[in-house]
């Protein structure tokens, strides 16, 4: 683990974390007394490729992308976490370097549980086995259809994607993320990106205001780019 963080003993995120849900408070208390609470800033690099991580990541507070780089050096985000997600979990599986960049893209506050200590727990509840597997599994899916995206949809139909699943339970978004990360997840360029909002705002589909926030004018209209129309 690269970042220099602040460390103290703490473990108020351990509820927020679905694969410790079924839990009892007695198991709980358990998980407690292995983890151990970090604060990393802004910006902070927390493992980069060929790292050997061996450690579970939880986040508390804060948000932590997940990246890789190219051999040319171009950025591919491939998810950002939020309070509740876990990383580093491959280190159960295996002892491999990883493949990937992890950082923190503002000030977070993470549990962190040593893989040692960790298989010991799965071993005696199973249930945190099944859930990380799940979680998984839903990643790969995500991968996938990620795969399956940049290699046959447009960018338009991308980006419409995207602001109908950011803007399904409300008609103004605030990104999370600068664009530039946006455009990485969706597999194009920040300048890519910014000319085709640009013309999404032309066609009446959406307003731009400021840097971050927009607000969805023609949602049938998205959808039809999406679908291809």
């Amino acid at each position: 683990m690269k970042c220099s963080c602040a460390q103290h003993r703490e473990s108020s995120c351990i509820p927020l974390v679905p694969i410790f849900h079924n839990l009892t408070p007695d198991e709980t208390g358990e998980v407690a007394q292995i983890t151990r609470q970090v604060t990393v800033a802004k910006g902070e690099e927390i493992y980069a490729m060929d790292d050997q991580v061996d450690s579970l990541f939880v986040i508390h507070t804060g948000r932590v992308k997940i990246y890789r780089l190219s051999d040319t050096g171009k950025e591919q985000v491939i998810r950002v976490l939020r309070p509740g997600d876990f990383f580093g979990e491959l280190a159960l599986f295996s002892h491999s370097p990883v493949s990937d960049f992890a950082e923190a893209l503002e000030e977070s506050n993470m549990c962190v549980i040593d893989s040692t200590a960790l298989k010991e727990l799965v071993a005696k509840y199973p249930s945190i086995a099944m859930k990380i597997l799940e979680e998984l599994s839903q990643r790969l899916e995500r991968m996938e259809q990620l795969v399956e995206d940049i290699s046959l949809h447009s960018v338009d139909r991308r980006l419409a994607k995207v602001l109908l699943d950011l803007s399904v339970e409300r008609a103004e978004i605030e990104l999370e993320t600068s664009k530039g990360d946006l455009a990485s997840q969706i597999g194009t360029t920040r300048e890519t990106l910014s000319r085709k909002l640009t013309s999404f705002q032309d066609m009446g589909l959406i307003d731009q205001i400021g840097q971050r926030r927009i607000v969805i004018k023609d949602r049938q209209g998205l959808e039809g780019v999406r679908e291809g129309g």
